[in-house]
């Protein structure tokens, strides 16, 4: 008895509650016999005590693993009778903390089952049990976890709103967290306006809400808290800013990246630029957009993109070209053609092949052709020179650093656009007056031409107050997006086939 003591002290420590009479290596399973303790249990309807036995019975439970081999717990339970006349009759004494109602497993294992399943929920979580020798279904896995209570949290004074993607394109739903301390507070089926309405109606106390620059959040909170600060996303405005600035070098790619490369006169560069004349000719005489649209049998929008572009030039766009074989040869190839301006590709193929070329030559005659081999540079795409002007100067190299300073003084509009990232960027560090230079900055954008600019700052008018909130107070939404983070890895553990309910309890228990 004494080593079945040691045994239960230092192994079965979660069985203490129970009188454990015998524990028996069955080789795949060690087997644990055990009976409640003898003594008066208050009656769960009328909290009488009665020690008065009516009969027993025996349960079956399984308990954490022991020495990679599943335990099983054999318990005699008693059954005892109520003194109270009117109260139930009989009623069956539960251990709390060990048995529970209707469980075939312990507390422990329970927790241990749960814990597992809040992080990996149905089958992956089944394959990790098994390997820890706790045989369980996917189902009973998910019930498992839908069983974990969900954390009770107050509703916040700055609260977090976005969206992410149930279905992408397709269905939406709207993710509620505190602000300041990012924790869940609720997840919405939808991101309609009506919905977020009604939580906030329901849950008062919210002071300031941050978000993104969707019209039916604003719209929500507008109804609902008409007293409370709306902060937009300052990262939301950095990503607008960069989508406008893409669309502006890429507009002026003339400008910046045909340094050194022979002009563009193929065919489509030069139909670009008889379309827009054809539109600029109509337009002199008065003719509307959509008369233009039907005379020239072209779309809409394909009319007011030559509307807003005022120089031809600007609507063809440099060849973007990609890494080829031919790239770490391109020296060789230039050296050799100022040195014979004559000499012809087969040459050159054979030259470069014993330098370790592998490729055709048809692609060599290509990089010949287009102008690549005398270029001053390598033509850079458009992405690439949006990247540097949107980084820090102080974290680009010298040589990026010089190839931005060349590039942005090609012409006149693209050193504007570069001076105009720089004092933007100073805005989004929230301080008093940052409003007023934001007033400022809209009056020099739009006494510039840069028409795609022009549109970014007619979005930030439409939220002028919540913008304003968000260059003049420390609030943002950059909580939510580490839950989105969160959110995209649980959706790929459930390879879709989960509910919006099991969804929404995941991502609340963090």
């Amino acid at each position: 008895m004494c080593k079945i003591d040691d045994l239960t002290k230092t192994v079965f420590s979660g069985l203490l509650p129970l009188v454990i009479d015998d524990v028996t290596d069955e080789g795949e399973r060690i087997l644990v016999r055990a009976r409640t303790p003898a003594g008066p249990v208050a009656c769960p309807g009328c909290a009488a005590v009665t020690g008065r036995v009516h009969s027993y019975h025996q349960r079956t439970l399984a308990d954490v693993p022991v020495d990679a081999r599943p335990v099983v717990v054999r318990v005699r339970v008693r059954r005892l009778v109520c003194p109270t006349q009117g109260c139930r009759r009989t009623f069956r004494e539960q251990l709390p903390g060990v048995l529970h109602r209707y469980q075939r497993r312990t507390s422990r294992l329970i927790s241990q089952v749960g814990a597992v399943a809040r992080h990996l929920a149905g089958r992956a979580g089944a394959r990790m049990l098994s390997a820890l020798a706790v045989i369980v279904s996917r189902h009973t896995a998910l019930r498992a976890l839908l069983r974990l209570p969900l954390p009770q949290r107050p509703v916040p004074r700055v609260l977090g709103v976005d969206d992410f993607a149930l279905c992408r394109r397709r269905r939406y739903a709207t993710v509620l967290i505190d602000a300041v301390t990012h924790e869940r507070v609720d997840v919405l089926p939808d991101r309609k306006a009506h919905t977020l309405e009604t939580w906030l109606r329901k849950h008062p106390g919210v002071e300031v809400v941050c978000r993104d620059s969707c019209g039916a959040y604003a719209e929500a909170v507008r109804r609902a808290l008409p007293e409370a600060l709306q902060v937009a996303d300052r990262w939301h405005l950095w990503h607008n800013l960069a989508e406008a600035v893409r669309k502006e070098v890429t507009a002026h790619s003339m400008c910046w990246a045909t340094a050194g490369l022979p002009p563009q006169q193929g065919i489509r560069a030069v139909t670009t630029r008889q379309r827009w004349q054809q539109v600029h000719d109509l337009l002199d005489k008065g003719v509307g957009l959509l008369e233009c649209a039907r005379r020239l049998h072209l779309g809409l929008n394909t009319i007011k993109r030559h509307t807003r572009i005022s120089q031809p030039e600007r609507l063809v766009r440099a060849p973007q070209y990609r890494p080829t074989l031919v790239d770490p040869y391109r020296d060789h190839l230039r050296r050799r053609r100022e040195q014979d301006p004559a000499v012809g590709a087969t040459q050159l193929l054979a030259e470069i092949r014993e330098l370790g070329y592998t490729g055709s030559l048809n692609l060599l005659y290509r990089y010949i052709t287009q102008g690549r081999v005398e270029a001053d540079r390598p033509a850079m795409s458009s992405r690439r020179l949006t990247r540097y002007l949107l980084t820090s100067p102080e974290k680009l190299t010298d040589h990026q650093r010089t190839l931005v300073d060349a590039l942005t003084s090609a012409c006149p509009q693209m050193t504007a656009l570069a001076g105009f990232i720089g004092s933007f960027a100073a805005l989004l560090t929230p301080a008093a007056g940052n409003d007023d230079c934001l007033t400022a900055w809209i009056t020099e954008v739009k006494a510039t031409d840069l028409p795609h600019l022009h549109t970014f700052t007619r979005g930030l008018g439409l939220d002028r107050d919540a913008v304003n909130a968000a260059l003049t107070h420390p609030f943002h939404n950059g909580g939510t997006e580490g839950v989105h983070t969160k959110t995209k890895l649980i959706k790929r553990q459930m390879y879709g086939r989960a509910g919006f309910a099991l969804l929404r309890h995941r991502i609340l228990l963090g």
